[in-house]
């Protein structure tokens, strides 16, 4: 829970990434505040920007717009040496934890090249590494002249949380920290996480793709597709009563151990959309069950629905679309008739068929999904 005010706010992050084709935007305006003590869980399918939201965070690499400012520090205004300084107190702890360790390297070298790198008085760091490895549940004088590959994955893992607390940082970033393990394991993991949060005090970002994992570790969790935050809140509400239709199909696919629960709702269709060409409007609405014209014309805003309740959605709870007799919002005046291509951005329709009044086909570089 939360313990003391904001640690983190981040307000309309944007990374964008340069491929083959064009220019991938991976994070687009996403914001939203953790606070000390507090776990928020990021969610989503694979490829909506969960991992790269984390990475930005960190300035690894940096988001090329919007603001990150950790304890009241703008950390996207810091040169590199005031970076290194803050850099100790927030740490990440990687999806895949043998690919994360030097395989050269001796258990106890890795443990303690965060405080050897810091500057750390050389007196303290080994009694700093003994601690760490014994609050992961490892004994340091059994692993500490070992090396990763003598392990297994869930003592790899604990050898890579180890390494991240070993500089008492205050925020732990945890990019699908449990993604690897085989589900016995991956409770022993978890459990591990919410014990050192809850003695250290750590806010956790705790980015996975198991709403279910998500649900036992976080107090808040934001859900994210194609980019960006469709839902935000508390985890009570947001699991209780989802208000954006990708939530409720996201919980609708977790497996419920209960042959006698009611069947969940009907599942998506279609793909994610390419996101060289993201969907105008809301980016949801090419798989959405809910869609109309507004949610092509105009790209909802997260507003508020209930206390720490938030969701970017035409058709939420309480929503005012400011309906004209035709049951839309008004288009802009000037706006072009536009062609809808499933799953692609609506293309711009030529003068010429527009005079004609006949539908036009895209053109032949706009027919792929890159």
């Amino acid at each position: 829970m939360t313990g003391g005010g904001s640690l983190l706010r981040v307000e309309n992050l944007v990374k964008r990434f340069r491929v083959p084709g064009g220019t991938i935007e991976a994070v687009s305006g996403v914001g939203f505040e953790l606070g000390r003590g507090q776990t928020l869980g990021l969610v989503g399918e694979s490829g909506c920007g969960k991992s790269t939201t984390g990475r930005a965070v960190l300035q690894l690499p940096p988001p090329d717009a919007g603001s990150v400012r950790f304890g009241g520090t703008e950390l996207t205004a810091l040169s590199r040496r005031d970076l290194r300084r803050v850099r100790p107190r927030l740490q990440i702890v990687w999806q895949d934890p043998r690919s994360a360790l030097n395989p050269g390297r001796r258990v106890r070298d890795l443990v303690a090249e965060g405080p050897v790198i810091a500057g750390r008085p050389r007196a303290e760091i080994a009694d700093r590494v003994d601690a760490a490895l014994t609050e992961v549940g490892l004994n340091p004088a059994e692993v500490g002249d070992r090396r990763p590959h003598q392990f297994s994955g869930g003592q790899c893992q604990r050898i890579a949380i180890a390494r991240a607390l070993v500089l008492e940082p205050e925020l732990l970033v945890c990019d699908e920290p449990v993604a690897s393990l085989d589900v016995s394991v991956q409770a022993q993991v978890i459990n591990l996480l919410r014990d050192v949060r809850d003695r250290h005090g750590l806010s956790m970002l705790f980015i996975s793709h198991d709403l279910g994992v998500v649900h036992n570790v976080s107090d808040r969790v934001a859900v994210m597709y194609l980019g960006r935050i469709v839902e935000i809140g508390d985890v009570a509400g947001v699991y209780g009563s989802p208000a954006h239709p990708y939530t409720r199909a996201l919980l609708d696919a977790v497996p419920v151990p209960d042959p006698l629960a009611p069947p969940p709702g009907p599942p998506l269709k279609g793909e994610v959309p390419s996101p060289l060409r993201p969907p105008s409007g809301c980016r949801f609405r090419t798989r959405c069950p809910l869609a109309q014209q507004v949610c092509a014309d105009v790209t909802p805003e997260l507003r508020p629905i209930a206390d720490d309740h938030q969701v970017a959605c035409h058709f939420s709870p309480g929503h005012d679309l400011q309906e004209n007799n035709s049951g839309t919002l008004p288009k802009a005046p000037g706006e072009a008739r536009r062609a809808e291509t499933p799953g692609d951005a609506p293309q711009e329709v030529p003068e010429k068929a527009r005079r004609a009044d006949i539908p036009c086909r895209p053109s032949r570089g706009n027919r792929g999904r890159g």
